[in-house]
């Protein structure tokens, strides 16, 4: 299973709908999910996981980077080799 972490960066006081509007977006999509507002550096940190690594490439790049109020996404891509160590 391929799985994600997104970390992003939002406008002042916008990341409860950004966290709204990501939660619907998922919805639709047959993807694992995790998502929580954090303090630090980054405002939200998202935990995708599906069997399909592209899918979750095009969900991050087509969907979630393009929602108004991101200012900056920081993704990561767990590799999968080391998860069956």
């Amino acid at each position: 299973m391929s799985t994600a972490y997104v970390l992003l960066n939002s406008d002042l006081g916008s990341d409860e709908s950004i966290i709204a509007e990501v939660k619907k977006i998922l919805s639709d999509e047959d993807v694992k999910f995790e998502i929580q507002g954090v303090y630090g550096v980054y405002d939200i940190v998202l935990k995708l996981s599906s069997d399909d690594a592209e899918k979750l490439r095009m969900i991050i790049t087509n969907k979630i980077r393009k929602i108004g109020k991101v200012q900056s996404t920081l993704t990561m891509m767990v590799i999968e080799e080391q998860e069956k160590l």
